[in-house]
């Protein structure tokens, strides 16, 4: 069972020594970079030949044409601020050469604040990232893509390792980022804005977070992220909003 591991990004200089090193037990790494304009691509020279540059197109279509570079067909797609543990790859290299299964969800575990957050839906968060790509695609624009399998499903228990913000100044930024996304999005698909949605939304998220899915138990950090969630949502319907009441070019 040869793999190809699959990174695509864009400004990661801090974080891509980390991630690519932890992929050394694949028998191939391919990054794909849209661009980047710090040492992002130096890094990952000095690490793996097989480094691409590709104007940017969204989530999915980045992913699906990064994994058309690579030369195996078992991919294990990481994203930049990760790292696959010890624990996972052996788990990885413990599969038999020819699984039943045509891709394998593999759960997430992120740090932020300092902390593990184990609660608030952000733990196990399992998604697909080892699979036969002869098998599936990736689906999805601007946001949430996700591998889409035509085949069998199976776990892997050990936890990708998450660095998803560098703080919270950061995790503000990408709020502000994604919203903005979201609200196009919400456009496109011919949703409008109406002020109960905006509320109703916000507050659904929050309750969703900190309540139903026990971010308290996660201490301050988990009220933090829980109204960091409830603000995102806010945001993409208030940008909705903006969206629609744009001024018309004459």
């Amino acid at each position: 069972m040869k793999i190809s591991a699959v990174v695509i990004t864009y400004n990661e200089e801090s974080n891509i020594s980390r991630c690519l090193e932890s992929l050394h037990f694949c028998d191939e790494i391919v990054v794909v970079d849209s661009g980047s304009r710090d040492r992002t691509q130096e890094i990952a020279r000095s690490v793996t030949p097989h480094v691409y540059v590709r104007e940017w197109k969204g989530y999915g279509e980045q992913k699906n044409g990064a994994i058309g570079l690579a030369k195996n067909e078992w991919i294990l797609s990481i994203d930049a601020d990760e790292e696959v543990p010890s624990a996972l790859a052996d788990e990885i290299k413990s599969l038999s050469e020819r699984p039943i299964e045509s891709a394998f969800s593999i759960p997430r575990k992120t740090i932020h604040m300092g902390k593990w957050i184990r609660h608030g839906g952000w733990y196990p968060n399992r998604l697909i990232r080892l699979f036969d790509r002869r098998r599936g695609s990736w689906v999805g624009g601007e946001v949430h893509e996700y591998w889409a399998t035509n085949g069998t499903e199976g776990e892997l228990t050990s936890a990708i390792h998450h660095y998803s913000f560098a703080g919270l100044s950061d995790q503000v930024s990408r709020n502000n980022h994604y919203s903005s996304l979201g609200a196009q999005k919400l456009l496109r698909e011919g949703k409008h804005f109406s002020l109960f949605r905006l509320l109703s939304k916000t507050f659904s998220k929050f309750f969703e977070t900190y309540l139903l899915k026990k971010g308290y138990l996660d201490g301050y950090p988990g009220f933090i992220i829980s109204v960091s969630a409830a603000y995102s949502v806010f945001l993409k319907w208030a940008k909705l909003w903006e969206l629609e009441n744009a001024p018309s070019e004459t």
